[in-house]
């Protein structure tokens, strides 16, 4: 018996990939509700058609939502149901859909959350690595200086840190985690529920290797890497390629001092003997 669905806001889970991780919940809203608000227009119809489900459309994105917001409030706020989907996964997850639900919810108007899908999940359950606590970033921004200070904030944080990335992007972004936050754990997700789904683990110098070619991936990565746990020593390998990273930016004295801040196991003479090897 499917569920009588009153007046409100749904947030509707959708699939990252396989098209049978839909919930019969989901497709329950989707049927019944008056408009669905979507990113994309045309990935949401797509979708749609394949369950044989017709409805009206409105998208909502970072460059129309201030001026969709007080629209959609109107519509909800005369009774009709709306369901809010993203292009894949759950909303709100490195989307404007927050800003929308807190206008909702202080109109005390019904939100409703319809669970599914997720990539970041997807990608923690079966990274292998500590799933007790963890932290998404999502996205870091392009430019390498900012990618390295919100790194900088995540680097004593005990818990898993989890990022989204393209294929295009994903080595640089390694070199910078590489160099901020040392040769820690970590796996990638790639093309999660979809045919050619793969999930590579082992050290971050390790995942740049096997994606030393990426001009042919296509799709997001999920990244997950560890948190700071008990201190490791590096092999000579990832201490060279970390020194190096350093002294591009800093002097011999500085890098030797932030390699054994990070890895305080390590012999100073060792790491200083090395850096000015290297410099």
């Amino acid at each position: 018996m499917s569920q009588t669905v009153s007046h409100g806001l749904y947030i509707v889970a959708t699939p990252i990939g396989n098209l049978e991780d839909i919930t019969l919940r989901a497709l329950n809203i989707l049927k019944k509700a008056d408009a669905v608000v979507c990113e994309d227009s045309r990935v949401t119809k797509n979708l749609l058609g394949h369950f044989g489900i017709t409805a009206k459309l409105y998208t909502y994105h970072e460059h129309n939502a201030e001026a969709m917001r007080p629209k959609l409030i109107g519509l909800l706020e005369s009774g009709q149901i709306l369901a809010l989907v993203s292009d894949a996964g759950t909303p709100l997850i490195s989307d404007p859909g927050y800003k929308l639900v807190r206008a909702v919810a202080q109109k005390n108007i019904p939100v409703v959350p319809i669970p599914g899908a997720s990539a970041l999940l997807a990608g923690l359950i079966v990274s292998g690595l500590p799933s007790d606590r963890f932290f998404f970033q999502g996205f870091l921004p392009v430019q390498v200086g900012k990618k390295k200070k919100i790194l900088e904030s995540l680097r004593t944080l005990e818990a898993t840190v989890i990022f989204y990335e393209t294929p295009k992007k994903f080595r640089k972004t390694a070199e910078v985690l590489l160099e901020v936050l040392g040769d820690r754990e970590a796996a990638v997700g790639r093309e999660l529920t979809k045919h050619f789904e793969e999930t590579i683990r082992g050290k971050i110098s390790e995942l740049m290797s096997y994606y030393e070619d990426t001009s042919k991936l296509k799709g997001e990565m999920v990244l997950i890497v560890d948190g700071n746990r008990t201190p490791e020593t590096l092999d000579e390998k990832a201490l060279d390629h970390l020194i190096q990273e350093y002294l591009k930016e800093r002097s011999v004295k500085d890098t030797v001092e932030l390699i054994l801040s990070l890895y305080p196991d390590l012999q100073r003479k060792k790491v200083y003997d090395r850096a000015l090897t290297l410099k």
